[in-house]
């Protein structure tokens, strides 16, 4: 016989999500993480009125929520963006028995191609410019376009980064923030490492604890002023995209289409698992399927010499 519980669906909606910012800051997660929920509410909010009773949210009035995203988004993975965070808030309201239980789920979408830096553009993004006519920003932000395109770091852990954290002795990066929370060491080529100290000589820092990258001011980067940087620097070179994470994609992609081990692959992007950075690889089968058709090797290694079929022929 099933046990009866206490039912304490007295709340609202606003005050279940307060609920649930509360306990991401018990948990300690990131501020940037909380900030990215309190945003999401208030688009969520647009439809479900905080003031509204929790009990009154339903899986029909979910499912209403569903079909509501779907007529005013037309990107299926902004909807699941919405989606996953209301799913997430809803079952920790649930497994605290805040509201009744139901079962949701986002909507399926297909995958798309992780878009990449072509051949042509990395050439002139890493391209280095003149260091007699540029500005300290404009050489920063080849530095970090080098720096980007041969690690595959992150926007957040790039920023983070401190001048101690390159080890030049035994060409490592220390990335001490990542998304996992586990400190990632990275090896650096020589190229790279010849980079950075030029780099550091017009950085001009006073003590190993000061940011590696910084504004003009030599204050610590923000995620804006890091992508304005190098939206100029890509425009300058007359590339019309930009995008930092897509420098991780494209190193990820490259490295694949070098040769490089997946295994080696998931440690130097920080992979938790082989899986994630299977999904960066079964996005590269097209650039995978113009090599197999440039290399041959049954045409390479068969006899070419006709073979001819034992029997009489008609």
């Amino acid at each position: 016989m099933q046990r009866l519980k206490m039912k304490i669906y007295n709340l609202t909606f606003g005050e279940c999500c307060e609920l649930y910012i509360q306990d991401c800051k018990a948990r300690n997660l990131r501020a940037a993480t909380i900030s990215h929920y309190r945003s999401s509410y208030k688009q969520i909010y647009k439809y479900f009125s905080p003031d509204m009773p929790i009990d009154e949210l339903t899986v029909n009035k979910y499912n209403s929520y569903v079909i509501y995203l779907k007529e005013h988004l037309s990107n299926d993975v902004s909807i699941n963006a919405y989606l996953r965070d209301l799913i997430t808030t809803l079952h920790y309201l649930m497994d605290n028995e805040y509201m009744p239980t139901f079962k949701m789920q986002s909507i399926k979408v297909d995958k798309v191609v992780k878009e990449t830096y072509t051949d042509a553009e990395l050439k002139l993004l890493l391209k280095k410019p003149n260091i007699n006519k540029c500005t300290f920003i404009e050489f920063e932000a080849w530095v970090i376009t080098c720096l980007l395109f041969s690690t595959g770091i992150r926007q957040h852990s790039l920023i983070e980064l401190k001048v101690k954290d390159i080890d030049f002795d035994n060409l490592i990066l220390n990335v001490r923030v990542t998304k996992t929370r586990k400190p990632l060491l990275i090896p650096l080529n020589v190229s790279m490492i010849n980079i950075l100290k030029s780099f550091l000589v017009h950085r001009q820092f006073i003590d190993i604890d000061d940011w590696l990258f910084c504004n003009v001011y030599g204050k610590k980067l923000t995620k804006s002023t890091s992508y304005h940087m190098l939206y100029e620097h890509n425009h300058r070179q007359g590339v019309t995209t930009t995008g930092l994470h897509r420098y991780r994609h494209t190193f990820a992609k490259q490295w694949i289409l070098n040769g490089g081990s997946v295994v080696t692959l998931s440690k130097l992007l920080g992979h938790s698992n082989l899986n994630t950075t299977q999904n960066y690889i079964n996005l590269l089968v097209s650039d995978i399927s113009k090599q197999v058709e440039q290399i041959d090797l049954l045409n390479q290694f068969a006899d070419k010499k006709y073979i001819k079929m034992r029997g009489k022929t008609q």
